[in-house]
């Protein structure tokens, strides 16, 4: 078989690491514009998405389809009011002060794995797809001077993958126009450009962050729910989440919908490019030195604004 088969089929594996990453990282993004602080434990949350996505598709107990379908809408709330709680009894209480609040996210975080330990214990476990019809991939040939297609042996996809890739653009499309054309999004932008006047203006900024830290934690859980027919529910799934977030963020710009979205498929294409034809290892390395000449040449990244 030619290269351009293979490189065509590991830019769609790396195209579905970029849909369910955007979505991840879009959840980080929101949070840090719009309330100033890292979320540490954003990752757990991701992983907290796909362990209940597990218990729930085991408790409705009908076909892959409607499991799977229950826990695509009933996992993120879930997952959303979890965290809305959680900023409104803990970040809340130390007025999402930078410093303590990484402490206070990462203190979130082991207390989310361990727990998910003890009662889910420590196997992964699978989800089945709601379908999973494997597709065959056509390429192309040259044949007498004209271009004939045919379809080379072993090379296909499977659907689901590819509606992976279609829901998360239909969901990002969604959340930009959440940001950009409702009510909730003017305010909060209000908020994200200045908290003080907001208050004057009689906003309900403690609401804001509340939601705003809820729904940044459902859209890593739903990121999950799609991604755990592919890959595994375990307990400890939310470490390369987290990490490959705070890379597309700090690439994209921290705050920046667009940046964020750009970056999330330049790495989860590369991601899926190079770990094919080398390492997923060589891949990390390779996000992490973009990370770094970001850091020193842009360090507002790539959409970002310097703050004066």
């Amino acid at each position: 078989m030619d290269f351009g088969p293979y490189l065509m089929l590991a830019t769609l594996e790396g195209a579905v690491t970029a849909a369910v990453l955007a979505l991840t990282a879009s959840g980080l993004a929101l949070v840090f514009g719009v309330m100033r602080v890292v979320n540490v434990a954003h990752g757990e949350f991701f992983m907290l998405g796909s362990v209940l996505a597990w218990w729930v598709t085991q408790m409705v107990g009908d076909t892959a389809a409607v499991g799977f379908a229950v826990a695509l809408i009933v996992v993120p709330v879930l997952v959303g009011v979890l965290a809305a709680v959680t900023d409104m009894t803990v970040l809340k209480r130390i007025d999402y002060d930078p410093e303590r609040t990484i402490v206070a996210t990462i203190g979130i975080l082991y207390i989310l794995q361990q727990v998910t330990l003890m009662t889910y214990g420590p196997d992964a476990r699978p989800v089945s797809p709601p379908f999973n019809t494997r597709i065959a991939l056509p390429w192309f040939e040259f044949v007498d001077g004209k271009i004939g297609l045919y379809w080379p042996w072993g090379l296909s996809i499977t659907s689901y993958k590819l509606a992976v890739i279609g829901a998360a653009g239909v969901i990002l499309i969604a959340l930009w126009l959440v940001m950009t054309r409702s009510k909730l999004g003017l305010l909060m932008r209000a908020t994200e450009q200045d908290r003080d006047m907001a208050l004057a203006f009689g906003i309900p900024v403690e609401r804001i962050y509340a939601m705003v830290f809820g729904l940044g934690a459902a859209m890593a859980a739903l990121a999950a729910v799609l991604i755990v027919p592919i890959q595994q529910a375990h307990y400890l799934m939310g470490a390369d989440p987290l990490l490959l977030s705070f890379i597309v963020v700090i690439i994209g710009g921290l705050g920046s919908f667009p940046g964020t979205v750009l970056a999330a498929l330049l790495i989860g294409l590369s991601d899926g490019i190079i770990s094919v034809f080398f390492s997923p290892t060589l891949a990390k390395i390779l996000a992490t030195l973009v990370v770094a000449m970001v850091l020193v040449f842009r360090p507002q990244g790539l959409f970002g604004a310097k703050r004066t």
